[in-house]
């Protein structure tokens, strides 16, 4: 794997993740209580061998600058290194990235080193876990030009996908994006037979979808760039490759999440939590790395936790109900505090004496959860003052709201804005 460069790629403005990309950019948003988004991509990639790493991103790229510069440190003698491109102006280009494609082509220099023969190219909000080297080998004993991770789906889940066709063989004969009908899925079609012969159970799935991750020759992936002005990889280059290149599948079929909602982020963070998580955080051959941080152990009094993950450095007091829910770093969680179905990201350090004797003197609540509050179907982004007695809850079950300094809902979960304040008797309305 020392001849491949990896490229995640960062996306644009998050949008369907806002208000969490308020401040942040997307594979820096956190998940599972102490990682981030960019860490499963680069996690596999270490994990697979891969330690040439560019990050790709243009929006609120500093905490995801600071997260990498703390995390990823290779030795001297390996070579390897995780770096952000983010968009700046060059005498090339002018203009901010604008697509995934036109991302890499202002940075195709990055490409042209002479000891690069393979690109692999990842998105930086998706959860999975999968060795690369497997899809290289494919990728080099069917001789293509590119490669294509490809995941069987139900005709349900087909309509949020790109769906391909392949040849007995393996080859790639057809594409057509999110398809809306039977009769158009039935033009790319796999016999479940196929998918069963190739090792992986069908279990009534007949179609296969794009994974986004590909594996691309650098020649070939350096010519489409400069010689085409296409601007997503999806939607243009991968499809123009089908018909003018040799492009093959790799078939997977483990956990795999595409976290780019608030919805899809919620309910990720829920199953990972849950008694037997589809995903499994723990692995002795292929771990998560994250950054290391000197925190204490979570202290808990007396209080009751079922179906949860809690991270370092928490204080959880007496009488607190926490279930089926996530609980980030540095956690305070007052007496009788009651969180159901939530995700609590936690607080980025200590809030120090003198601050807390701030907060008191102008009547805000001090960083943490204060006693009696009640939070359920919730994300509490990072830093939030929460008083007692507060409610946060969507009980009118909104499916969006108006955004306001505190709080908005989106898909139906309400969420709370980072370092928002909450005083005592605080209402979600």
């Amino acid at each position: 794997m020392r001849n491949v460069l990896a490229l995640v790629l960062g996306g644009g403005r998050g949008t369907r993740l806002y208000p969490l990309t308020k401040y942040r950019s997307k594979p820096a948003v956190p998940l599972a209580g102490k990682y981030r988004l960019i860490d499963i991509p680069l996690s596999n990639c270490i994990n697979s061998g891969v330690n040439r790493i560019y990050v790709l991103t243009q929006f609120n790229s500093v905490s995801l600058h600071r997260h990498i510069r703390r995390t990823y440190t290779f030795d001297a003698y390996s070579g390897g290194f995780v770096e952000i491109l983010a968009a700046q102006q060059t005498l090339e280009s002018l203009d901010w990235y604008q697509g995934t494609a036109d991302a890499v082509r202002q940075n195709v220099r990055y490409l042209q080193q002479a000891d690069i023969d393979y690109v692999l190219i990842l998105s930086g909000d998706q959860l999975y876990r999968m060795n690369y080297a497997d899809m290289l080998r494919t990728h080099q004993e069917a001789k293509a030009d590119v490669t294509i991770g490809a995941m069987p789906v139900t005709r349900e889940a087909a309509t949020g996908f790109g769906i391909m066709r392949a040849e007995d063989d393996g080859r790639v004969a057809g594409f057509l994006e999110k398809p809306k009908t039977h009769a158009e899925m039935d033009i790319v079609k796999m016999s479940p037979e196929w998918i069963d012969g190739h090792g992986i159970p069908s279990r009534g799935r007949d179609l296969l979808a794009s994974m986004g991750i590909y594996v691309f020759n650098r020649e070939t992936l350096v010519e489409l760039l400069t010689k085409t002005d296409y601007h997503d990889f999806g939607k243009e280059i991968f499809p123009a490759s089908i018909r003018a290149r040799r492009v093959h599948l790799h078939l997977f079929d483990g956990y795999w999440e595409d976290i780019g909602t608030i919805k899809s982020f919620f309910q990720c963070n829920l199953d990972l939590a849950a008694a037997a998580p589809p995903f499994e955080l723990a692995s002795a051959e292929a771990p998560i790395y994250t950054r290391a941080r000197f925190l204490p152990p979570s202290r808990i009094e007396g209080a009751t936790i079922r179906n949860s993950l809690i991270s370092d450095g928490c204080v959880i007091e007496q009488g607190a109900l926490i279930d089926n829910s996530v609980i980030g770093l540095r956690c305070k969680i007052g007496r009788n505090v009651v969180i159901r179905n939530s995700v609590v990201m936690g607080a980025d350090e200590y809030e120090a004496p003198a601050q807390i004797k701030q907060d008191r003197a102008e009547g805000h609540a001090t960083l943490g959860i204060g006693e009696g509050t009640v939070i359920e179907g919730a994300i509490v982004d990072k830093n939030c003052h929460i008083g007692r007695n507060v409610r946060i809850v969507n009980e009118r079950k909104l499916e969006t709201s108006d955004e306001t300094e505190q709080a908005m809902i989106c898909d139906g979960i309400a969420v709370v804005q980072k370092g928002a304040f909450l005083d005592d008797g605080w209402k979600l309305h």
